[in-house]
């Protein structure tokens, strides 16, 4: 604008120098001159002020956007922390129940033990002394009344009764021969006309582990035994036993009427959680593969006890 107006004043002071002498003619040239340049100037006034308009509005948009974008970034962030935390919480809380769970295993299996102890050598031991003691008195006093012969009957069911109770507590041939020994004595015992458990391990049944391990494992299989007992149907069920790679595979399948893994919580009891809590706390994996009317597959795998 400034540079305009010097341009301007320079043309009048020539126009009005006498040395040029322009006619009115070239006065009047001049002047439109001086319009067209004036006309060119407001024009290019306005087209700045639009161009300056326009980045104002570029600069507000991209403000915006940006703005827009940093929220979303934002609230993307506070969702997925968010989302951590709950997952962290449930983890904590899904650990803190496997504790317990555990805790309560640890200790049921402690006084089973006790139990199953303090039954097999104490009070069968004293009914089958009771029993040998009647039997030789009734013989030195050939005594052959029907009192003698129902108190004998009485001593019998009695240490028949107290040797399944303590065999269902905890079993002595699993205490004595082993966790293969004990699983295929399992199978032979919950078979009858209504069902057959088959056997199969490539693993040798003098094999031995520490006892926990093989206490914890062999309540896994009867528990699940009895899921197949009491609820599968079945008509034929089958374990398989095997090691590799360091790591202990139970399999046990059933022909029985099975269930929609996806309704797989629906089914879940707490025998089951007690079975996955065991599970967990030697690391090792359970998968469940059944289908309604075809059966169930249930496969444990646990790493092998140092």
């Amino acid at each position: 604008m400034f540079i305009f107006r010097i341009f301007t004043a320079f043309l009048i002071f020539i126009s009005l120098d006498g040395n040029f002498a322009f006619s009115q003619q070239n006065q009047t040239s001049l002047e439109l001159g001086i319009t067209s340049v004036e006309i060119t100037q407001k024009s290019i006034t306005s087209e700045a002020q639009k161009f300056n308009q326009l980045g104002n509005k570029k600069v507000i948009s991209l403000s915006v956007v940006l703005a827009i974008t940093l929220f979303f970034l934002f609230y993307l962030y506070y969702q997925n922390n968010k989302l951590k935390q709950k997952i962290k919480r449930k983890d904590i809380k899904q650990k803190i129940l496997l504790n317990v769970i555990n805790a309560g295993i640890d200790t049921q299996e402690i006084e089973q033990k006790k139990i199953a102890s303090f039954l097999h050598d104490n009070i069968n031991s004293l009914l089958s002394s009771a029993g040998l003691h009647l039997n030789a008195f009734t013989i030195q006093n050939n005594l052959k009344s029907e009192e003698i012969q129902k108190a004998k009957s009485i001593l019998g069911e009695a240490h028949d009764l107290l040797r399944d109770m303590s065999h269902e507590l905890v079993p002595t041939l699993l205490l004595r021969f082993g966790l293969i020994y004990a699983l295929e004595d399992l199978c032979e015992r919950n078979s009858n006309s209504s069902i057959n458990f088959a056997y199969k391990s490539t693993i040798s049944s003098q094999k031995r582990y520490t006892e926990k391990f093989e206490m914890k494992l062999y309540f896994i299989a009867t528990e699940l035994f009895n899921n197949i007992i009491k609820h599968s149907d079945a008509k034929n069920a089958e374990i398989s036993l095997s090691e590799k790679h360091n790591l202990f595979t139970i399999i046990i399948r059933d022909d029985g009427k099975g269930f929609k893994t996806q309704k797989l919580k629906e089914v879940e009891g707490f025998g089951l959680n007690r079975i996955r809590a065991r599970i967990k706390k030697y690391k090792g994996t359970i998968s469940i593969i059944s289908k309604a009317n075809e059966g169930t597959a249930i496969k444990i795998q646990v790493p092998l006890p140092h």
